[in-house]
């Protein structure tokens, strides 16, 4: 079975262009899914899959994480069966596990202020890195991985855009704040301070990283040791959080769904649209001052 799922992930790889952590994800859980049934993918039937489910949700395993580990076991099966591995696709009509969608958390427009006063505080290359970094991701709405993998020359000032490739390395240009140009154009100075004559094909370059650019984990760290600076629980803030802010605010200030949709690089429009179900802090704002039950007698 695992050099099935090694010509499944090349597959995934090749034809659909899935990422390095993506075909990571899909090996960890297939070869899950193998340990348990201990049989060839030939042999396996409905029952032993939905067992494999079941044993799962037995072992506390949320019900998000059951249906990421279960949609590896079906998109295995389906390239088996168009592959004429398998005469029956036995995954075919296995139901995930039920769950709610938990709204997108994000942080207020006055956090984020605070997050970027905090980081205006500069002594180093590492702090006008993550300054930049800020104000770039937040400007843009970028994932953590498009981040910290940026290219050197993904900016185009003159347009003031951002070229970006996303999942399915499929291209997309975000118009970029002037704040953020800005930012980004001041630590190019201290970029070329830090690599001292080198070269780097990475915006955003790290000598102690394998890949020569600053690590995700990295980032991560950096930005809760930001949190506790600005005042803001370090609980609260994630790399992720700050594209949900991005989100939300555009849409509090009526920028509308498509857009954002384009910026964050959503395939599909309802992934966008769980935004519109966080009732705007303006509009709370409103009902709060102008409601008559809100109101004193």
């Amino acid at each position: 079975m695992f050099g099935n799922i090694e010509l499944f992930l090349d597959m995934m790889a090749a034809e659909k262009g899935a990422s390095i952590n993506t075909i990571e994800a899909y090996r960890r859980d297939l070869e899950q899914f193998c340990a348990f049934i201990k049989c060839d993918e030939s042999m396996v039937e409905s029952d032993d899959i939905n067992a494999f489910v079941a044993d799962l949700g037995s072992r506390g395993f949320s019900p998000k994480t059951m249906a990421r580990k279960l949609s590896a076991v079906r998109e295995f099966y389906k390239f088996l069966y168009i592959e004429k591995k398998i005469r029956t696709n036995p995954a075919a009509n296995i139901l995930s596990p039920r769950q709610e969608k938990p709204l997108p958390k994000f942080l207020t427009q006055k956090e984020i202020k605070n997050l970027v006063e905090a980081a205006a505080d500069k002594k180093d290359f590492s702090d006008y890195r993550l300054s930049a970094m800020l104000k770039l991701m937040y400007a843009c709405g970028l994932r953590v991985s498009e981040l910290v993998g940026l290219p050197e020359n993904c900016i185009n000032y003159d347009m003031r855009q951002i070229i970006v490739f996303g999942k399915g390395s499929k291209e997309r240009k975000i118009p970029v704040a002037e704040s953020a140009l800005r930012e980004v154009a001041e630590y190019a100075t201290y970029r070329d301070m830090y690599l001292n004559g080198q070269k780097s094909p990475w915006l955003f370059p790290s000598k102690n990283a394998k890949s020569g650019h600053i690590t995700r984990d990295a980032f991560f760290k950096n930005l809760k040791n930001l949190a506790v600076k600005a005042g803001i629980s370090p609980a609260k803030i994630s790399p992720h959080v700050l594209r949900h802010s991005f989100a939300t605010h555009l849409l509090n200030h009526h920028v509308d769904l498509r857009s954002v949709q384009k910026m964050l690089g959503h395939e599909d429009i309802t992934t966008t649209e769980i935004y519109t179900h966080i009732v705007s802090e303006k509009l709370r704002d409103e009902v709060r001052r102008n409601h008559p039950l809100a109101k004193d007698d």
